[in-house]
């Protein structure tokens, strides 16, 4: 696929997300003000976080996904639709980080803004760099002999 087939694709599936995420606010959250209602009962039933319940969404649909690679066709719903699931799910998880957090996000112009916290970005964009980075085996590895 070339760039510019995959920048239509990349369009096409946000607007996607767009509409499943819309659709699922009706069916699911039963509020229009609360997006994650659903979520937030289901964890008050459970006694568990809203974004543990988000995850295990999420892995549901991770898992279909992984089967899906190992070669497992046939599903009950097209690994397409799995894939706009997780995206709608990170954006879900997106927007509870940033309740919790309560930084970057401007409720009026319902967009996050990157720039509101630049004194945060610079710090963390110092903390890691290519050079810095240890891999998963040498972190556990590193730790045990602490």
């Amino acid at each position: 696929m070339n760039a510019k087939c995959h920048e239509g694709l990349v369009e096409e599936i946000f607007d996607t997300v767009k509409d499943v995420r819309v659709a699922g606010q009706k069916e699911y959250a039963a509020n229009t003000e609360n997006c994650f209602a659903n979520f937030e009962r289901i964890a008050e039933l459970q006694g568990l976080k809203r974004e543990q319940v988000l995850m295990t969404y999420l892995l549901k649909h991770i898992d279909g996904v992984m089967s899906y690679v190992k070669g497992h066709k046939s599903q009950r719903e097209d690994v397409r639709g799995r894939m706009v699931d997780i995206i709608t799910y990170l954006t879900l998880l997106w927007g509870m980080i940033d309740e919790n957090e309560d930084k970057g996000f401007d409720e009026n112009e319902h967009r996050f803004d990157f720039h509101k916290n630049e004194e945060q970005l610079e710090v963390e964009s110092k903390v890691l760099h290519k050079s810095d980075w240890v891999g998963e085996p040498e972190r556990i590895f590193e730790n045990k002999e602490e």
